[in-house]
Formats: structure tokens, C-alpha cells, sequence
């Protein structure tokens, strides 16, 4: 399967913040990006939105306007399952793309983000999701893995959905067929399930949680 960070492109150089917001404005009339990055000396300093971009003095510069950039991104080692997050949190057809040193890499479009997902085995193979949580303090990734594959289960993926000091969330998807035993486990591990159902419903939920996926994923 392709690697999620094939999809970084540097399609369009980023905007720099000594650009005119004329300039700029003409880069949003020829093109369909909600938002784009600004960078100032080479450092990502937030992105522009176009529906603002369009009140904006066009005789000033982008850096007369720096309240008001929108300062999300993807880390590069992002699973794409957090990637999808930030493009629905913040409503946008394009998400900045930042090194672990906060090097600015590129961008991910939604169109890229979209065929991606269609090609994970949360959607490409059968399975159930089930959500579980546990003290923060108490849970293992390494001890959930033990658990499902005890039970002869495979695990077609898995991530953190939510995550406090007190609290960590974990949504699995595993194979069908062995999740009573594999609940049962999480239980007697002190896992609190928080809901089980099977992929449609899964989906179903996804798409009705906002929104802004709801339009783009069209699944």
C-alpha cells in the first residue's frame, strides 16, 4: 500500500508573506484551495483562508493580514486517520504538511487524502470496529495487540481517536468472526467498550460526525 507522505506535493510554492494580497487574490480566483500556506524567511507561519482573502485591502501585504492565519498542519508522521481529522476540524480542502523539527515539507490535498483512504483495509477488507477505552496511565498498544491476537484475531488497523491525562480512547478494526472472545478479553483487562458494531455502521458514523466529511468522503 502507498505510504500516506507520497502524497505531499509541492504543486504550488507556498505564499510568502511580503506577497501582495492582489497577488494573492488572483492565486484563489484561478484555483479551488479553501486555504493555502504562508511562509515567512522559509518558516510556515499559518495558512490563508479565501473567503477572507477576499475582504483583505489588495494594496497591503499578506503580513498586514497575520492574525488572521489559521496556524493547523499535519506532522509528517501522521497516520492518515489523523490527517483526515485535521482536514474535518478545520474545514479545509488543504492541510500544510511539517517535519518534527517544524520544517514546512508540502501539502496534502483532500482529493489525494480521499483515494488514500479508499485503499486502507478499514475500508478495503471485512471486519468489526470496536472502540475501547482505559485509564491513560494503564493502557498498552503492545497490551491490546496481545489481547486481539490471543483470540486469533487480526488487526486491520488501529489508532488513538481521543486522549487526555485521565483517559486514552483506541478504535480498532479487526477480522470478523472473533469478537465476542476478543471483548470479553478487553473486559477482564479493565478496557471499558465503548461501542461495537460492524464496518457499515462504522462508516455511517464517520460520515455523519461532521459535516465536512460527510461532503468530501461521499462513501
Amino acid at each position: 500500500m502507498t505510504e500516506i507522505t507520497n502524497y505531499i506535493t509541492n504543486d504550488y510554492k507556498a505564499i510568502d508573506s511580503q506577497e501582495t494580497i492582489a497577488t494573492v487574490q488572483d492565486f484563489f480566483d484561478e484555483l479551488t484551495f479553501s486555504h493555502f500556506p504562508v511562509v515567512e524567511e522559509g518558516i510556515y507561519i499559518g495558512s490563508i483562508a479565501s473567503d477572507d482573502i477576499e475582504t483583505f485591502d489588495s494594496l497591503k501585504k499578506v503580513f498586514d493580514y497575520r492574525y488572521s492565519l489559521e496556524g493547523f498542519f499535519a506532522r509528517e508522521n501522521m497516520i492518515w486517520l489523523d490527517v483526515l481529522e485535521v482536514f474535518a476540524k478545520n474545514h479545509s480542502n488543504l492541510v500544510p504538511v511539517l517535519n518534527e523539527n517544524n520544517n514546512y515539507l508540502g501539502y496534502y490535498e483532500i482529493r489525494d487524502i480521499m483515494n488514500f483512504f479508499h485503499e486502507t483495509p478499514f475500508l478495503q477488507e471485512s471486519g468489526g470496529i470496536i472502540l475501547v477505552k482505559k485509564k491513560t496511565l494503564n493502557y498498552s498498544m503492545g497490551e491490546i495487540t496481545q489481547i486481539i491476537e490471543s483470540n486469533n484475531g487480526k488487526i486491520l488497523g488501529l489508532f488513538v481517536s481521543k486522549s487526555d491525562s485521565e483517559f486514552t480512547e483506541v478504535t480498532i478494526k479487526i477480522s470478523l468472526g472473533v469478537m465476542n472472545e476478543i471483548i470479553q478479553s478487553f473486559r477482564r483487562y479493565d478496557y471499558e467498550i465503548i461501542s461495537e458494531h460492524f464496518e457499515d455502521n462504522y462508516i455511517n458514523t464517520l460520515k455523519e460526525r461532521s459535516d465536512y466529511l460527510d461532503k468530501y468522503l461521499n462513501i
